[in-house]
């Protein structure tokens, strides 16, 4: 039987979105009254068509279930949790990368003072919470041991888990362990919980909130020459069978962020079409987070090279990304990004 998804689409933001949702013109997002939708796209594999919201109930019947199942998910109010606050789009995850050769700051900030300084700056620019990671997951890099991984991260994890909100960013469960005694309140596995069969255990005794990102490899072999035979659809299907996974495996709750994984696995054309289909994501019922900053889309579309230089295409690409709904974006330069988010919500407002 063929198979159908569901993707809220033509969004209004800001006092619009309020005013259409008082006539009941148009659909919330997870009952965020400044986010709201009036469209949308039921796609297959092998067509798309697009609706009105109010033409669902001239569907042939087994599709109106299906349909009004996906909205439900999607206009479900979400708890808060990890620091994060769901009745606002977006929330802002600020990287910190204590490693000498990530992508864009590697070696920027991997000394003691320098990090525990960046990460208060983060925090006070406006971050929700701050992505700490001692292992560059950059295309091409290779893996660490965990002992370097944890002497790279632990004594700035120590001086500030407990004045500022912090995830942590590994792919290691005795890491993750470590740093949730140590009080982290999220855990971000790039792997998507696939590179440590011990993972998921941890995340099930601690029952600790996490993000389930899509990749494909590993960092060493991601880039090279990705294939997908719908990389919307068959990333949708990943994170559904996850879900299951980890439903089997005990853990009940529903603190989980899904993450695509722009970049890890994907070539330009895959990350494009995933940021311009982002919202399908929705109908699986959980927040979504997209790490756009500084990624090698940009400098695929705008010739430059500098990972430093990209803010341009990391600021438009992120008010794309938030009247798509995305609830959270990781973030290098927020202070930045914070003072454009700031400007076009004023803007909109009417």
């Amino acid at each position: 039987m063929e198979r159908y998804y569901t993707r809220a689409c033509n969004f209004y933001y800001g006092n619009q979105s309020k005013k259409l949702l008082q006539k009941k013109k148009t659909i919330s997002l997870h009952q965020i009254k400044e986010i709201s939708f009036d469209h949308i796209e039921i796609i297959t594999r092998k067509s798309k068509k697009r609706i009105p919201i109010n033409q669902i109930k001239y569907l042939p019947k087994y599709l109106k279930k299906k349909v009004i199942l996906d909205l439900k998910k999607i206009n479900l109010k979400k708890k808060n949790f990890s620091n994060f606050n769901f009745k606002k789009v977006p929330n802002i995850l600020g990287v910190l990368n204590l490693t000498p050769d990530s992508f864009s700051d590697g070696g920027k900030f991997n000394s003691k003072n320098r990090g525990i300084n960046h990460a208060i700056e983060l925090y006070q620019k406006g971050a929700d919470l701050i992505d700490i990671g001692g292992e560059s997951t950059r295309p091409g890099s290779r893996s660490v041991s965990e002992k370097k991984e944890w002497n790279r991260i632990n004594k700035i994890l120590k001086r500030i888990v407990k004045k500022i909100p912090i995830s942590l960013d590994t792919r290691k469960s005795k890491i993750m362990q470590n740093g949730i005694k140590l009080g982290v309140k999220l855990i971000n596995d790039v792997s998507g919980l696939s590179y440590d069969s011990d993972t998921l255990t941890v995340l099930k005794k601690n029952k600790i909130p996490f993000v389930i990102q899509h990749s494909i490899g590993t960092p060493e072999n991601m880039q090279k020459n990705p294939k997908y035979k719908n990389v919307l659809l068959d990333i949708y299907d990943f994170f559904e069978e996850k879900i299951k996974l980890i439903r089997s495996k005990g853990i009940k709750h529903n603190n989980i962020i899904l993450d695509p994984g722009i970049g890890f696995g994907k070539n330009l054309k895959h990350n494009m079409n995933l940021i311009r289909g982002i919202s399908v994501f929705h109908s699986l019922g959980f927040p979504v987070l997209v790490g756009n900053s500084r990624k090698r889309f940009i400098k695929d579309i705008s010739k430059e090279n500098d990972s430093n230089k990209r803010i341009g295409g990391t600021m438009s690409s992120t008010i794309y990304l938030m009247m798509q709904g995305v609830q959270i974006l990781r973030i290098h330069d927020v202070n930045e990004i914070m003072q454009g988010v700031k400007v076009f919500q004023n803007l909109i407002k009417n």
